[in-house]
């Protein structure tokens, strides 16, 4: 996705959720200092696979989700699914984080060569400033909400989740299975719940514009609020 058509859909979310453009632009600065620009031949396992895409929510740890993913070509994690993964044996090739949990893991990664895009965001940049130097900088992949600038990229999408979604989408995936998503997850809070709904309908714009169906979107199609969104 080029950011010319993320633009609209980033204003709609910045209006809902009061955030202040130039926090994010901010925030996409500080990373561009602290980042190198990315060899994208690192994605090159992405193009024509099964990709799984990995949410952190509670049904990451079922046997289904651990089975969908190690059936998958590629995994691609958010945030603590990563961890969740790993530690029932199931290896991440990508891992899509906005820095708010697991350090450490992020850190690790890119020390084993495993590529982290690692998003920028107004309330994030003391963790980018504490996080990003720590790590080996080739594998940092360095992303953004606003306008892409220096290394900084922008693919599209606003939670870790859909982010990764996005993500293998704009490198040529050529079928996205989507494990340890729950978009109803009664023990997140009111901001969590709000962002959720974001998720799902990023990722029914995102399966109109593939020609595609996603199964984390069975039988929720007709209650997605697509108002906001660019389609026809």
């Amino acid at each position: 996705m080029e950011y010319d058509e993320w633009e609209p859909v980033y204003e709609a979310i910045r209006r809902d959720f009061g955030y202040d453009r130039a926090g994010d632009e901010r925030a996409r600065d500080v990373l561009a200092e602290l980042t190198v620009p990315f060899d994208f031949d690192y994605l090159d396992a992405i193009r024509d696979a099964t990709v799984a895409i990995a949410g952190a929510g509670p049904s990451i740890g079922t046997d289904r989700a651990r089975e969908r993913a190690s059936n998958a070509d590629v995994v691609v994690a958010a945030s603590t699914a990563v961890d969740d993964l790993e530690s029932s044996g199931v290896a991440v090739d990508y891992m899509v984080t906005d820095l708010d949990k697991n350090p450490e893991t992020v850190r690790r990664l890119t020390h084993s060569a495993t590529p982290v895009a690692v998003h920028a965001h107004g309330d994030n940049v003391a963790a980018v400033r504490a996080v990003v130097p720590d790590c080996a900088e080739e594998y940092v992949l360095p992303t953004t909400q606003v306008a892409p600038a220096g290394p900084v990229c922008n693919f599209g999408g606003f939670t870790d989740g859909d982010r990764a979604a996005f993500l293998a989408d704009h490198f040529g995936a050529d079928r996205l299975v989507f494990v340890g998503w729950d978009l109803d997850d009664p023990a997140v809070g009111p901001i969590k719940e709000k962002k959720l709904a974001w998720a799902e309908r990023l990722l029914y714009w995102l399966e109109q514009r593939r020609g595609d169906r996603f199964d984390v979107l069975d039988g929720r199609r007709t209650a997605v609020d697509t108002t906001t969104l660019p389609i026809d």
